[in-house]
């Protein structure tokens, strides 16, 4: 049956829970409940909610629609509820959320989606900070989660993962998970120590389930005993600590550094100094900056101590980086370097030896080619020394002429016939290490 009509026209609480309600329509009030902050629906039946439902209650800040029978959150379905702080939705059967349901609700604080079938992990609810900026509890616990944005979580500040509860889930053992929640336990979060024993995880091939706190034991996955990390820096660099506390609003009330120097009492003047968020920047840091920082921040009803272990290393961080530019310019000033000689050896042209009619004077040393393809000339039986027979060799000296030309037989006696004097012209190529002296090579 739909939601009854006789309504008064200012009540601050509205309780309609333990009904038989299937369907909240746009009309479930003909008037418009302007004073109405909190609206119990809960142990209905509810499958269906229409998206201009909650358009007569827009001061609404106390939702409970837990306890009832809806599969999926259609999109914008809550955006008219721009004042809601508060929404129960747990012991459903919703399965899907569409990445819009929640928009426009600045000022949701807490948002319970346990006991239902939701095997997504809604990333967009704690990734982007504008879309719920006042978002402090958000309960995925007992649902179908086998993988975790690890990454993601683990780069949220301290006072979002205290109330951000994953335990009850069929999770998957690996040893990220390990380190995350391993973490968690360190900083005495909420949603780690408050449900330690339902945080458990499957190995793999399903052999059983096991404490994901326990994944370092070498029974399970060997995992690597978790250590909290080292803000690492380098010389000279600008190094921001957050007082990552767990309680939203504590501030820093103080920091202290590894020398025992409290900030801002007793080093205002120094390099370390107070943003106004809390947080200390050391501007430029050094090597004897390096230490444990102790934050101790404060709230109304909460104290909490933060240590922060800081290593400076005694280089810049650049220093790796210029190295290797250097290496690198030194590798490609060598490649050009062959290239130029290889352009010269194969790519320059031949210089002619002949300028007009002059010809060249004949050369002691032929050329192998015009060796191969001269023919040997006819001999003197009695010159070469044997009677009755030819020579098959190409005949040494004065018998072979320039370029491998055979000089004519003459007679016994005849005086050998000389070649033309002349200037001998030799090439002159340029140097090799001309060529490398005009290349530059970076260094």
């Amino acid at each position: 049956p739909p939601a009854p009509h006789r309504l008064p026209r200012f009540p601050p609480i509205l309780d309609l829970s333990h009904n038989n309600l299937t369907r909240l329509r746009a009309d479930w009030t003909p008037a418009r409940l302007a004073h109405l902050h909190s609206l119990l629906l809960c142990h209905n039946a509810l499958g269906f909610v229409s998206t201009e439902a909650f358009g007569h209650v827009p001061h609404l800040r106390y939702l409970d629609l837990s306890s009832n029978s809806l599969r999926a959150l259609e999109e914008n379905l809550f955006s008219q509820l721009q004042e809601l702080e508060v929404l129960l939705l747990y012991n459903n059967q919703i399965a899907q959320l569409d990445r819009s349901a929640f928009d426009d609700m600045a000022k949701l604080q807490k948002l319970y989606l346990s006991q239902n079938q939701i095997s997504r992990f809604p990333v967009e609810l704690v990734k982007d900070r504008a879309k719920l900026p006042d978002l402090a509890l958000l309960d995925l616990s007992a649902n179908k989660l086998k993988v975790l944005p690890v990454a993601t979580l683990k780069s949220l500040p301290a006072w979002i993962k205290n109330g951000l509860y994953l335990h009850s889930n069929p999770l998957s053992c690996d040893c990220g998970l390990y380190e995350l929640f391993a973490h968690w336990h360190a900083r005495q979060l909420s949603s780690v120590v408050d449900f330690r024993e339902e945080l458990v995880c499957s190995l793999p091939q399903g052999k059983r389930s096991v404490s994901i706190l326990t994944l370092n034991s070498q029974d399970s996955l060997n995992c690597s005993e978790f250590k909290e990390h080292v803000l690492e820096a380098y010389l000279g660099d600008t190094v921001t600590i957050d007082c990552d506390t767990r309680l939203r609003g504590a501030a820093a009330r103080e920091w202290v550094t590894p020398n025992n120097r409290r900030v801002p009492e007793e080093a205002a003047n120094s390099t370390v100094t107070v943003l106004g968020n809390g947080s200390l920047q050391i501007r430029p840091v050094r090597v004897e900056d390096t230490g444990v920082y102790t934050c101790y921040a404060a709230s109304q009803a909460f104290n909490e101590t933060l240590y922060v272990d800081v290593k400076v290393y005694n280089c810049t961080q650049h220093g790796s980086h210029d190295t290797l530019n250097t290496a690198y310019t030194t590798l490609v000033g060598c490649i050009l370097s062959v290239i130029l000689v290889l352009i010269y050896l194969y790519l320059t042209p031949c210089r002619c030896w002949c300028r007009g009619n002059e010809k060249p004077a004949a050369q002691l040393e032929d050329s192998i080619n015009s060796s191969m393809l001269s023919t040997p000339p006819n001999h003197d039986p009695e010159v070469a020394g044997h009677k009755g027979s030819l020579s098959h060799l190409a005949a040494p000296g004065p018998m072979q002429g320039q370029n491998g030309k055979v000089q004519p037989s003459r007679s016994p006696g005849q005086p050998a016939r000389r070649a033309p004097k002349g200037p001998r012209k030799m090439s002159d190529p340029d140097s090799v290490s001309s060529v490398f002296s005009d290349t530059p090579i970076v260094v």
